[in-house]
């Protein structure tokens, strides 16, 4: 073939990405073209993906799973996608967030920030900057860090969305990040985010003291299927569990911490009269 380049699978991640592209092409007897017809991208994106001349986004990375049929399953290139992308999040996060997009229920535990899930782009991006400043991301990985979680928000934006319960402690509303600005049009959004059919928002409060059965947040997924899964993370190592015995332990303590936390009605109150301190 004219003009073919070779390529090198040790070259990188992105490298792999391509090669891996090109072998499941070729397998199938597909040129540039025949891939790009199934995908909707030019062949020329193809070819620049292929060659680790552009970094594939996870919009493409899908659009391939379909095409080539992994979607679904274990080893798609939407999720070496997010592995390349965000190589420093902890071990089992890409996995978790695989799943999170197409979960039928969400239930979230959050301590000291608001969940991402529910963060505004300007509480996003504080954060991430507060981490450039202590030296523990590069302005690039923040920068991807806020991308990343805007596409998790988008992917839970669709006809039929999850339903999703979370209930945070009482110091992420407490506990002020990025001004009063930024802290006030973040309490806004969890108030609006209150109003929704699909959701539901309670806060712990500080005064449930031993009560709080989780120390650190918590993420629970009921699939399609009915399966529950969990991911739990501490300050260096996260864990996504599928076996089913542990998950169901989770499980009963999220609703026990549930039924000692504020109502929503309640939560919604806290929320409004910390408000109306921000000036």
């Amino acid at each position: 073939m004219v003009n073919r380049k070779e390529l090198d699978p040790e070259g990188g991640p992105a490298a792999a990405f391509g090669v891996r592209i090109r072998r499941l092409r070729e397998a199938r007897g597909w040129r540039q073209e025949d891939l790009a017809e199934r995908t909707g991208y030019a062949s020329t994106h193809i070819s620049a993906v292929e060659t680790a001349r552009k970094v594939a986004t996870l919009r493409f990375s899908r659009s391939l799973d379909v095409a080539f049929g992994l979607d679904g399953s274990a080893d798609t290139f939407e999720r070496a996608c997010r592995e390349i992308k965000h190589g420093a999040l902890l071990e089992g996060f890409p996995q978790y967030v695989g799943h999170e997009g197409r979960a039928v229920e969400i239930r979230l535990y959050e301590t000291g920030i608001v969940p991402g899930l529910l963060q505004t782009p300007e509480y996003a991006r504080c954060l991430a900057d507060s981490a450039v400043r202590r030296g523990s991301i590069t302005p690039e990985q923040a920068t991807e860090r806020v991308s990343f979680l805007a596409e998790r928000q988008a992917a839970l934006v669709r006809p039929r969305p999850p339903m999703m319960l979370v209930v945070m402690d009482e110091s992420c509303v407490r506990r002020y990040v990025g001004g009063p600005e930024v802290m006030g049009a973040q309490l806004d959004r969890l108030l609006d985010f209150a109003t929704l059919p699909n959701t539901v928002l309670q806060i712990a409060p500080f005064e449930m003291g031993e009560r709080r059965p989780f120390n650190l947040p918590l993420n629970l997924l009921t699939l399609s299927d009915m399966a529950v899964i969990a991911y739990a993370e501490s300050q260096i190592r996260g864990h996504l569990e599928r076996d089913p015995m542990p998950v169901f332990n989770l499980l009963t303590a999220y609703h026990q911490l549930q039924a000692e936390a504020l109502s929503q009605a309640a939560s919604v109150t806290m929320i409004k009269e910390v408000r109306k301190g921000i000036s």
